[in-house]
């Protein structure tokens, strides 16, 4: 049976007073992005999360057990849980650019479910935007999940979108559920499809791989190469890893997600900000990273994400040369 892993990396208190005081385990409090779209929620659901929400260990995703609580507290099926919930998820948005918020709930045949948002970033290029199924699917994937049965969007997914669900190891038999719509497969969004079994690739989005990259370096580097080992890059074997490291003293890892269209890709540092905003903790409280890269590969990430890295207040990036154990 496969076990989904969510665990606490970062430990954050929201003081209600504004402050930035050391944690109170005495004291939790919902991250206050959720509090309007909690407020707005029927009260039999808002019963229901209030003690996931004001857990401290709380970071966007949801255990088998929660799950099934809150099925059976509310009376609602999963589907109708799910589209529920977008309203907590888009909560998680960061969008300086569009101010147009977008959720998705991406559901693990493991039972555990995981939030994703889009997410923009000022100052650099439009493509280092996250899409939110995007979000939720590298949220899941970075959590260990290893197959995923259903994406729960409020939104139509774009082109964008379907062609990076179409990378998975699910297929086209990803379940696609909407508010006010039946639900659907990817085939139905995608018809035609073309993806990763077209080009007789064979080990897909979130299937488990070790590519055996030797950990070397400091801790900071050592967390880039194992996230590298992880990457996946079937089309130019250009595997990447980055690790960053917060002002809460947490270290939060991402790695590459390549895809059969090459454009939906994404890049190292986006997945690692995924995680480090559904874990609650702001981008731009990033004071260092480590990119972990195959020498002379196909195609390289650091200039990009040390853009990226700069508009966000970060300038300490470190290159890191992958080498095979």
């Amino acid at each position: 049976m496969q076990i989904c892993c969510i665990v606490r990396a970062i430990q954050i208190t929201y003081n209600p007073s504004g402050g930035n005081g050391p944690p109170d385990i005495n004291e939790a409090i919902m991250h206050p992005r959720f509090t309007s779209a909690f407020d707005a929620l029927p009260a039999a659901l808002q019963s229901a999360l209030r003690p996931i929400l004001d857990d401290a260990q709380f970071q966007a995703a949801l255990t088998p057990e929660q799950v099934a609580s809150l099925m059976q507290q509310t009376q609602l099926d999963a589907d109708a849980l799910a589209l529920s919930l977008l309203p907590l998820a888009a909560a998680c948005a960061v969008a300086p650019v569009s101010r147009f918020n977008v959720g998705a709930v991406a559901r693990g045949v493991s039972g555990c479910w995981y939030f994703g948002a889009n997410m923009e970033f000022a100052g650099v290029a439009m493509q280092q935007t996250v899409h939110a199924e995007q979000s939720a699917i590298a949220h899941a994937w970075l959590r260990g999940e290893q197959r995923l049965e259903a994406v729960t969007v409020n939104y139509t997914p774009c082109g964008h979108c379907r062609q990076f669900m179409n990378e998975l190891n699910s297929g086209t038999d990803l379940r696609i559920s909407l508010p006010g719509r039946g639900v659907s497969t990817l085939a139905d969004y995608l018809p035609d499809a073309f993806g990763p079994r077209d080009l007789n690739i064979t080990t897909l989005l979130l299937d488990k791989v070790d590519h055996g990259y030797q950990g070397e370096g400091d801790a900071l580097a050592q967390a880039a190469i194992a996230a590298a080992n992880q990457s996946h890059a079937p089309y130019s074997g250009s595997h990447c890893g980055i690790a960053l490291r917060t002002a809460s003293g947490a270290t939060v890892t991402g790695r590459y997600a390549e895809n059969a269209a090459f454009n939906p890709s994404l890049p190292p540092l986006q997945a690692a900000l995924i995680l480090l905003n559904m874990q609650g903790e702001a981008c731009e409280n990033i004071k260092a990273a480590a990119l972990a890269e195959v020498e002379n590969a196909t195609l390289d990430q650091f200039a990009a994400t040390q853009a990226t890295l700069a508009a966000l207040g970060c300038e300490q990036l470190t290159r890191v040369t992958l080498r095979q154990g």
